[in-house]
């Protein structure tokens, strides 16, 4: 156990440790990336290496055993996804008097708060910023840092003012990690007084070489095709669910050989058909659109002279036979029919036919 751990970005991580072995480390960090990128890994061995009962050293740097009562405790928060679906069960159980109350933490060590957004907005509230104001001004109890991660940069703007002010008077022994995707949500008073750190893609033959140790049941044609899908995060290509997505691309091919090519909607009205109301439906439409957004990036790839920076290798033939039916402006209005039905749907709107009328437009804007 310890940083080498953690896959990609070698500088950034040897910079934070150095920060650490110079006992420089920021009071307020915001570490940026995409989606799967490692952020909340990485802030996770942070609280670690800040906490750690028995800290090493590894390349001369400081590192954290992994075994230690701290190391332990901290690193059970690390399936973020199990421990939210535990609180977010445990407040459904409540009285509906106490549930309007209680707002969702994640917390294994009594010095570590990891912060979720609350559903179901999925935003970060002012109860939850309060909670952490209450408890950031008095000493750890056993550790030496107190540590708050908040996951995600979707503040709702009394929180996000609360937030500052903890920023503007910190305790010397406390340490706030933010997580986005996008810095520029928080606020440019926010992002002043924290540091700002970005994780950096993968390269794709390092994620496929990751893929390899990980994902061993998958042929080599098939990690080639995850590590480009999943942009070099390599959380998102160890949890690829790859099944998913080509059945999700096998329809979204329906609807563009529908439009392009066919001219003929029958296979398009059955495939549409299939997409219902209820979460599940919507969980499925969400995916469509992703892998239609994914496959007009890579007619734009190639018709742009580009195809070295396709994604969708595996079906690269059959893209470039779309190509030749689409120019610019078709992909463009394409994409703005895709915001649409995304529109649509959160006004709940009939998918199905949201979904037909889309296949339409786009024969009828080619």
């Amino acid at each position: 156990m310890g940083f080498s751990d953690f896959h990609g970005n070698t500088e950034t991580v040897h910079r934070l440790r150095d920060m650490l072995a110079r006992k420089r480390f920021p009071h307020a960090m915001v570490l940026s990336g995409a989606r799967g990128s490692g952020k909340y890994t990485l802030a996770l061995m942070l609280a670690q290496a800040l906490n750690c009962l028995k800290p090493t050293e590894t390349d001369g740097l400081p590192d954290f055993c992994g075994q230690c009562a701290n190391c332990r405790r901290i690193a059970q928060a690390a399936d973020l996804d199990a421990r939210f679906a535990e609180a977010v069960e445990a407040r459904e159980s409540m009285r509906e008097t106490d549930k309007k109350e209680t707002r969702l933490f994640v917390q294994t060590h009594p010095d570590v708060l990891v912060i979720p957004p609350d559903p179901p907005q999925m935003m970060i509230k002012v109860d939850q910023v309060r909670r952490v104001i209450e408890t950031i001004y008095y000493r750890p109890a056993e550790a030496r840092e107190r540590v708050y991660i908040f996951t995600d940069s979707a503040f709702m703007k009394e929180a996000a003012n609360s937030v500052l002010k903890v920023l503007e008077e910190p305790p010397e022994f406390a340490t706030i990690f933010l997580l986005s995707e996008n810095p520029g949500e928080l606020l440019p008073t926010i992002r002043s007084r924290a540091m700002v750190c970005s994780l950096a893609a993968v390269p794709v033959e390092d994620v496929d070489q990751y893929l390899a140790k990980h994902r061993p049941e998958w042929k080599a044609s098939q990690r080639a095709l995850v590590a480009r899908l999943c942009e070099g995060a390599l959380g998102r290509a160890r949890s690829f669910d790859l099944d998913a997505y080509v059945a999700a691309r096998a329809d979204a091919l329906a609807i563009l050989n529908s439009a392009l090519l066919a001219g003929e909607h029958t296979q398009l009205f059955k495939i549409t058909e299939t997409y219902r109301a209820g979460a599940e439906g919507r969980e499925k439409t969400e995916h469509l659109l992703r892998t239609l957004y994914s496959l007009l990036r890579d007619l734009m790839f190639i018709s742009s002279g580009a195809p070295q920076l396709v994604h969708n290798t595996d079906i690269q033939s059959h893209l470039v036979k779309l190509a030749e039916a689409t120019d610019f402006e078709w992909i463009t209005r394409a994409s703005e029919r895709l915001a649409e039905v995304e529109r649509g749907m959160r006004r709940n709107l009939l998918r199905s036919l949201s979904l037909d009328a889309l296949g339409l437009a786009l024969e009828k804007t080619a």
